[in-house]
């Protein structure tokens, strides 16, 4: 049977081969100090899809496959896979890999983290997309596992490269606060856990038994610093060894510190505003121009959709606010990725037809509304909310700003409590179907679709679009229909894209960093000085 994904015939015919994780052997032993800027949440890795918890928990666990720092599939604890009838992948588990607490990794393991993953209770964003194409799992032996699908579904690698494997004897009672406190961090990274502390850091030691070779770092503290002003002073005092999400005003100082370097790479998320979609009736955070509440929710008109999304200068803003480290964004791929749409441009400033647009929706004075943002999660994310802000009030609709820490707006951001929100998304997969499973699908447990849908949007036909797409096996033809989804979504404002980041971190002079697209901070993308 022809293989059939664009990322990985390269990795079914040679998917013995090495992750490209394997490590020198360091001369002594050593300590690294990584900050970034968001908010660990917990250490439970099936508990929330957000960048920071990821960085973290790749240090201790680790998926069946995995991306490298080119978006390009690798195996990882999958040796190699394979589709072996329409409906079955076979995959072969890597031997002799051990768990932390030196148990043997089998396909149990596997099993258990299918079932596990999308049921984790309070998840504010969990990871039921990436286990929705597996309708059945069948043990061979413990290092050969069958993954039965409900038809042809080509992504189901992909779809892994995005989930960790978590032991069976470990998680099979334990909640999430047991993974908060280290009792069931038991994983086969390079990494031991030692410490959490929620908020402020997790520290954690080499794991000398790693398959993939000895680490470099003896100790690795992973510090959590919010503020973007308080993460460049740690790095330029010598207190960190690299920070991640630099703050734009600060880059050209940080070029000119013989102390330090910068390392960028063009990334894979999208800054974007999500407006709420989940009511009819009695909006949250939206008003008439008297403060009254509205009747009828107006993100539910097309016309008020595009009238916001007409109204923002995005060159404005990746020039002015993000000075330089974003691009203006029509969707939520970047030029030159798998499906992106080249038909689809950003959309230019039109104030006037943004206001022809309000008054046709029955909003000739426009309304009043609160554009909730983090403050602490995104490069510039509270400046972009409030360029934002300014130009919704120029085209009529009164627009105030409440930025709010990302442990905060998270969670409430996932209970639909506000009217329109910033936020962000990172298409790690290089292709348009994460964002259309996770972000635009149409919110179902039992779909699995919509895990961080948390506007609400819906859209019938998308959705069935996004299924014939991910059913199909002809890179070609799947591509196509990813395309027309993306215009899809586009034309009917599923969400409002700003722009593309830049993904910038700050190292000390001497290190050796492999900056990724998907904007991960982790130890084992950092090298000791040489000598």
């Amino acid at each position: 049977m022809a293989v059939a994904n664009f990322r990985l015939k390269a990795a079914l015919l040679t998917g013995s081969a090495m992750l490209g994780l394997a490590m020198a052997q360091p001369a002594a032993a050593q300590k690294v100090t990584i900050a970034i800027g968001g908010s660990v949440t917990s250490l439970d890795p099936h508990f929330y899809n957000a960048s920071p918890n990821h960085s973290a928990a790749a240090h201790f666990f680790e998926r069946l496959t995995e991306f490298d720092s080119n978006a390009k599939m690798q195996p990882a604890l999958a040796e190699s896979w394979k589709a072996i009838a329409p409906d079955v992948w076979e995959f072969k588990l890597r031997p002799g890999v051990k768990w932390h607490d030196g148990r043997d990794f089998t396909a149990e393991d596997v099993a258990f983290t299918i079932k596990r993953a999308p049921d984790v209770p309070n998840s504010p964003g969990g990871f039921g997309a990436f286990v929705r194409g597996v309708k059945s799992v069948e043990i061979v032996d413990p290092l050969t596992i069958r993954f039965h699908t409900p038809g042809p579904y080509p992504l189901l690698p992909v779809d892994f490269a995005s989930l960790f494997v978590v032991s069976r004897h470990a998680g099979e009672n334990a909640a999430t606060e047991d993974y908060n406190s280290g009792k069931a961090v038991i994983g086969t990274g390079p990494y031991r856990f030692s410490s959490y502390t929620p908020g402020n850091r997790v520290q954690m030691t080499r794991n000398d038994s790693y398959w993939a070779g000895k680490p470099d770092w003896a100790e690795v503290d992973f510090r959590i610093i919010s503020n973007p002003g308080a993460r460049t002073a740690a790095i330029m005092s010598g207190d960190v060894d690299i920070i991640d999400t630099v703050p734009s005003s600060d880059i050209p100082k940080l070029r000119q510190n013989p102390k330090v370097e910068v390392t960028s790479i063009q990334g894979l998320r999208l800054i974007y505003l999500a407006p709420d979609r989940s009511r009819d009736e009695n909006p949250v955070f939206v008003t008439d121009n008297d403060g009254k509440p509205l009747a009828r929710n107006p993100f539910n008109d097309l016309r008020v959709r595009r009238a916001l999304s007409m109204a923002i200068s995005r060159e404005g803003l990746a020039e002015r606010v993000m000075e330089d480290t974003a691009k203006p964004a029509g969707q939520w791929l970047p030029p030159g990725t798998y499906s992106y749409n080249p038909d689809i441009k950003p959309l230019v400033q039109d104030i006037d037809g943004a206001k022809k647009l309000l008054a046709e929706a029955g909003f000739p004075q426009g309304f009043k509304l609160t554009l909730h943002t983090p403050n602490d999660r995104y490069p510039n994310d509270a400046k972009t909310a409030q360029a934002v802000a300014q130009m919704w009030t120029r085209a009529g609709v009164q627009t105030t700003v409440e930025a709010l820490p990302w442990s905060t707006y998270s969670v409430r951001s996932n209970r639909q409590e506000f009217g329109v929100r910033l936020m962000g998304w990172g298409s790690l997969t290089g292709e348009a179907s994460y964002a259309l499973v996770n972000i635009m699908g149409t919110y179902s447990q039992e779909t699995r679709f919509g895990a961080n849908n948390s506007g609400r949007y819906s859209n019938a036909e998308l959705d069935a679009l996004t299924l014939k797409a991910t059913g199909t096996l002809d890179d070609e033809e799947r591509e196509k229909l990813l395309q027309q989804a993306v215009k899809v979504a586009m034309d009917d404002v599923a969400i409002i894209p700003l722009h593309q980041l830049v993904n910038t971190w700050a190292v000390r002079k001497g290190l050796q960093h492999s900056p990724r697209m998907d904007e991960r901070t982790r130890a084992i993308d950092l090298k000791p000085a040489k000598g």
